[in-house]
């Protein structure tokens, strides 16, 4: 029988452990042995070692990896370590807290770290010292494409896209957001005949425009093989059959490869109008990051030009939770700069908003939309009039 390369490391810090006991060699090598044999481990062999003037080192070497512990004796301190491997590595955090309970610190603390197969995390990072951590039940996609570092991956939350470590979508919720992001351009403005998508790599905004009215779509995007991976691999979007004519402009859906930068400039060289224009990217960073330039004002700006009348910018404009709202209210501030109407809508998937911009002033936009959601062709799964009205109320911390 092959063993199952997984494990778990539990590292742990003892404080406030009677000093005494942390240099009595002999009792913390019982207590260690102790409890790795009643956690159901098997030791190999014991090696330690007495410090002069003070302070031990236990190393137990196990069938199933090592256990130690180091002690500091003139603050009461100790440090400890216990992997074990294969079907009984639970094993290690239970003979921790049996070490614990024959060691009794006044203060624990204790860090459990799964390795091997099935162990694969993505660390998002959400704000200065918060980070949300994603378990990967199998990786389907990792790769460095030429802009980004790229998974795909099977999670609680169904097959999901990471970008750079941030989280792109998700199988369970990734209608969620695209219709967040589609659903009030789509009955804002005045028709629905050309958009124009600025990232979007997965393509389910394509598809939902099409499904509302649109005789044309411009897909644009710089990552040509992100684009590729997501129709291969992911359960919503394109498939590969429809990217292949999407490229090949058979059909409403156009796929242009390209740096959206350029293509407005291109765009607006030809004269041409678009009644709805989509900025789906991933995050603006606080820090300098070369994709910001697709979220400031000149980029607004060359978007705004090629809005035809009664025309809608939606961008993906960051998060409303006060711990990284930071890049909201600039995107808020650059939007009321641009437009003469500015909605926003606050998603219900996770923490993200969108704002919508108009060249026109409309004095009650939400009113409109309300009568137009009842009209659209597509049938929106996750909002509905009560919705509108409600994330259409910017965050308090935008009011200022």
């Amino acid at each position: 029988m092959t063993a199952e390369f997984t494990g778990w490391h539990v590292l742990a810090e003892f404080g406030g452990v009677d000093t005494a006991l942390c240099d009595d060699l002999e009792r913390l090598e019982s207590a260690l042995r102790e409890s790795l044999i009643a956690a159901g481990v098997t030791i190999c062999e014991v090696v330690h070692k007495k410090f002069d003037p003070q302070g031990v080192t236990v190393l137990a070497l196990l069938s199933e990896s090592h256990a130690s512990i180091h002690t500091y004796p003139e603050s009461g301190d100790i440090f400890v370590d216990v992997f074990t491997c294969g079907s009984i590595g639970a094993g290690a955090t239970k003979a921790v807290e049996l070490l614990r309970d024959k060691l009794s610190p006044t203060t624990v603390r204790m860090q459990t770290v799964q390795r091997g197969h099935g162990a694969e995390k993505i660390y998002e990072p959400v704000g200065d010292g918060l980070t949300r951590i994603w378990d990967l039940h199998e990786v389907i996609v990792d790769t460095n494409t030429p802009f980004q570092h790229m998974v795909i991956a099977r999670t609680d939350q169904g097959i999901s896209l990471f970008s750079d470590d941030d989280r792109q979508s998700t199988e369970f919720s990734q209608v969620t957001y695209h219709e967040a992001m589609m659903v009030p351009a789509f009955v804002l403005a005045e028709k629905l005949d050309r958009v124009l998508i600025i990232g979007s790599g997965e393509g389910v905004a394509s598809q939902m425009s099409v499904a509302a009215g649109a005789t044309l779509v411009d897909h644009v995007d710089i990552d040509q093989r992100e684009v590729e991976l997501c129709a291969e691999h992911l359960p919503y979007g394109y498939t590969t059959a429809e990217l292949t004519a999407a490229v090949k402009h058979e059909g409403p859906v156009h796929v242009h490869y390209a740096d959206g930068w350029d293509f407005l400039a291109n765009a607006q060289a030809a004269g041409t109008r678009y009644d709805v224009i989509v900025i789906d990217l991933p995050d603006e960073r606080v820090e300098d990051a070369q994709h910001n330039r697709l979220y400031e004002s000149e980029f607004l700006s060359r978007c705004k030009a090629l809005l035809a009348p009664g025309g809608v910018l939606s961008a993906q404009a960051g998060c409303a939770t006060m711990w990284r709202n930071e890049t909201l209210k600039r995107s808020w501030g650059r939007f009321h700069e641009q437009f003469a109407t500015v909605v926003p809508y606050g998603s219900d998937e996770h923490e993200w908003t969108f704002l919508f911009g108009l060249n026109e002033k409309i004095d009650d936009p939400v009113r409109g939309m309300r009568d137009r959601l009842a009209l659209l062709p597509y049938r929106a799964a996750t909002i509905d009039a009560r919705a509108l009205e409600r994330g259409a109320v910017e965050p308090y911390a935008l009011r200022g």
